[in-house]
């Protein structure tokens, strides 16, 4: 037995393109060879000498005004009626079958002459097997409710619909022989069928039910009545028992909507991937005859797994920080119920209507854009499966995820027929998918995230997606996610930002009262109330006063979680180990005993008890601890690194700054850097700022005698002034060459030792602007470096 043939790549395109038309030998014996223009056809003589002289537009508006003139179209001798069954090109020999309900001319296509066809099914076209009739004949249709728009320069021929006892009589063999005059033209119609729902009507025989023109909105009827409608009006459900995975929202009936709930995590809508079982090496023929070969991916040896401790696991703050993360799905979209009705809204429409359609989705990062249109697209794939409205395809595009923009073509048309192709070869199929008739092409959802990553130089890729919905039989629909909402003006030429207004939905920032209602619905079942509420409130304001970006705030509340988290397990362990607790970095500079005299603090005490309660229990998450994480996710990698230094390099920076400022050149003297720190240092006794900013009696060990990153000595003890003998007394701070060797390792500080190390040249290796927002506000420092 000869193997069986593989299909070219040509072939296999069309098979996927003319999948479920009738087959056609002999496509162009009716119309002939010759091209000539269409005509059209009245209902009679006077009237078409009367539009002879007449503009396109007084022939429609005559048309309008005394009802339909136009009867029929003719080009050469081919001449087709209102009524008639005709053949349709589709790909190859292919054609598909339906019924002449209307003509009439488009302006919007320089006046092309048009018609509208009432659809006629073949079996294949029906995809569920398990509801699908298993008594089809082989040149049975079933007429179907479904109507369509196309020019006239698509039909290619007349068809012959007969009830099966008037084929039976015309052809008692049950075959139709070649040289009959109707081969390959007549078929049985006994059935109306609904495809999307697969419902059938009773059977009937055709020439009772259809005569001609005037039977059709009884043929129409007949189908809509015994057929299941392909959705209910209205909004999908929520009381379905099937759908059991949203469920409305607790709130009285007079308020504002909200976003449906669900009531267990659904897999997010994403674009569907192969299914098919691939050998170990796959191989793609590009239309650059190339060969492509995909390698099965490797096997790892899977590492060891560490296992948590069920406390670890089960506590609040483990609790809190999953449910704070960004990527987390939460069971409800907060304060975007009006954005989701606007985006169910429209992308509802198109799919109902089955037309192309171009909506742009603009907002500052972290306003839920992306969270709600995906969202809304898992509502509409339940309600489609519900039977509650049309069957779509959904295709996710991410700018961020493709290395080269072309490869868009490659993930739709994978989404569409479940193949992988080359980007060019992709571009030349979705170019033939969309500009063929297919009065049952499934409607092709995309979201086109990351908008502006997508941009080229020729800007190909973003005006043919932005293009392909305005084609006639497209039915693809383009929701475009950017940042901005003046991308289209400033990036895209004329001719895309053009199509790019016919539906635009703004997403503004949140505003503080939004992003507390988010955080706290994320809290929500969190026990210990481990988060203050004035905590949330001071986290949501501070990112509403800047950007009102949800994410932002999220990560600033998880991170301050963690730092809570780690103030606890620290205190729990030196509780076990019976040591007096240590002095965290926000209460590191608190006073101690016989450094200054004690002042009162009764004030202070006051105003911390309004902003976090009488008293806060320690790994609980208050307005200091969002400062701290507000901090951290403000400040650069830079300040968060010189936050961290011992004492003696805060200090020895802090005397370079100073020297630096006092000077007004860019580098100083080693030597006169250690006295600037000595001047500080009497400074630090003058005004209590820090306590543990000491300095030596002894003046006799030099720069590098020690290599300790603590001032230390015994305090001197100031009382009506300060003494000449006391001050020259003063010595220099310990561990400063020590200080100055590590930042000028970390390349912080630049060193230029000449003769000795009290002559050698220091210079800052970073922007001061660094060093001085670092050590600024740090507690260690504070006040001794320069504004």
């Amino acid at each position: 037995m000869a193997p069986e043939r593989q299909l070219s790549r040509v072939e296999k395109a069309r098979q996927i393109l003319a999948s479920g038309a009738v087959q056609r030998e002999d496509s162009d014996d009716e119309l002939g060879y010759e091209d000539h223009p269409w005509e059209w056809v009245y209902d009679d003589i006077s009237d078409a000498q009367a539009s002879q002289n007449a503009t396109p537009r007084k022939r429609k508006a005559a048309a309008a005004s005394s009802g339909p003139r136009i009867v029929g179209a003719r080009m050469g001798s081919f001449t087709c009626r209102l009524g008639d069954a005709v053949f349709l090109k589709a790909e190859g020999n292919q054609a598909w079958v339906g019924l002449i309900c209307d003509f009439f001319e488009d302006e919007e296509e320089d006046n092309e002459k048009m018609a509208k066809f009432m659809w006629f099914a073949s079996e294949a076209e029906i995809q569920n097997k398990s509801t699908k009739r298993t008594d089809c004949l082989p040149n049975e249709l079933y007429i179907s409710p479904a109507f369509d728009n196309n020019e006239l320069t698509t039909i290619n021929g007349t068809a012959k619909i007969v009830s099966h006892d008037e084929f039976m009589r015309l052809h008692p063999s049950g075959q139709v022989k070649k040289t009959d005059k109707d081969y390959g033209k007549i078929f049985i119609c006994r059935r109306g069928c609904n495809t999307r729902t697969t419902t059938y009507t009773q059977e009937f025989a055709w020439e009772e039910v259809y005569q001609g023109a005037h039977d059709l909105p009884a043929l129409k009827e007949l189908v809509e009545n015994q057929t299941k409608a392909t959705r209910k009006r209205g909004r999908p459900r929520k009381d379905t028992a099937d759908l059991d995975d949203f469920v409305a929202p607790d709130s009285d009936d007079d308020g504002p909507p909200k976003t449906p709930r669900k009531r267990r995590k659904l897999h997010e809508a994403t674009t569907p991937t192969s299914t098919r079982k691939s050998p170990a090496v796959r191989k793609f023929l590009t239309p650059t005859h190339k060969r492509i070969v995909v390698k099965k991916q490797l096997m790892f040896t899977p590492l060891g797994t560490r296992l948590l401790s069920p406390s670890a696991v089960s506590s609040p703050f483990q609790i809190a920080r999953n449910q704070l993360h960004v990527s987390s799905v939460p069971d409800a979209l907060p304060c975007r119920e009006e954005e989701f009705s606007t985006v169910y809204r429209e992308l509802e429409a198109a799919i109902i209507d089955g037309s192309g359609a171009c909506i742009y989705i603009s907002g500052t990062p972290g306003t839920g854009k992306t969270a709600t249109v995906r969202e809304v697209v898992m509502q509409l794939q339940t309600a489609a499966m519900a039977e509650e409205l049309d069957d779509f395809i959904f295709c996710e595009i991410n700018g961020m995820k493709v290395t080269d923009p072309h490869q868009a073509y490659s993930l739709l048309w994978q989404t569409l027929h479940d193949d992988r192709v080359s980007p060019s070869h992709a571009l030349e199929l979705l170019e033939r998918e969309f500009s063929t008739p297919n009065p049952r092409r499934v409607p092709c959802v995309v979201l086109m995230d990351e908008l502006d990553q997508l941009v080229t130089k020729n800007q190909s890729v973003m005006y043919n997606f932005f293009n392909w919905p305005g084609l006639r039989h497209s039915r693809l629909i383009v929701l475009a996610v950017a940042n901005t909402m003046d991308l289209p003006e400033r990036t895209l030429s004329n001719k895309i930002s053009s199509r790019l207004g016919l539906s635009r939905i703004t997403f503004s920032g949140y505003t503080h009262d939004q992003l507390t209602q988010i955080i706290q619905s994320r809290l929500e079942g969190v026990p210990g109330n481990i988060v203050h509420p004035d905590a949330v409130q001071f986290a949501a304001r501070k990112v509403a006063a800047v950007s009102g970006d949800a994410r932002r705030a999220l990560d600033i509340c998880r991170r301050a979680v963690e730092i809570a988290e780690t103030e606890a397990a620290e205190q729990e362990a030196e509780a076990e180990e019976g040591q007096p607790p240590t002095p965290s970095r926000t209460g590191r500079n608190k006073s101690k005993a016989g450094t200054r005299p004690p002042k009162d603090t009764s004030a202070s005490v006051s105003i911390q008890e309004q902003r976090t309660g009488p008293s806060s229990k320690k790994g609980e998450v208050t307005w200091a601890t969002i400062r701290q994480a507000i901090n951290e996710a403000t400040s650069s990698p830079l300040q968060v690194a010189l936050r961290a230094l011992p004492l003696a390099s805060k200090v020895f920076l802090a005397a370079l700054l100073a020297r630096i400022r006092r000077t007004g050149i860019g580098e100083a003297v080693l030597g006169d850097v250690v006295d600037e720190v000595k001047r500080l240092g009497l400074m630090s006794q003058l005004q209590p700022i820090q306590d543990y900013l000491l300095l030596a009696e002894n003046g006799d060990e030099g720069i590098g005698a020690t290599t300790q990153h603590t001032l230390t000595s015994t305090p001197m003890k100031l009382k009506d002034g300060i003494s000449k003998q006391a001050n020259e007394k003063a010595a220099r701070a310990l561990g400063i060459a020590s200080a100055a060797a590590e930042l000028t390792e970390a390349g912080i500080i630049g060193t230029e030792y000449r003769h000795g190390e009290r002559v050698g040249r220091v210079r800052l290796g970073v922007a001061e602007d660094e060093v001085r927002l670092a050590l600024g506000g740090d507690e260690e420092v504070k006040g001794l470096v320069p504004t």
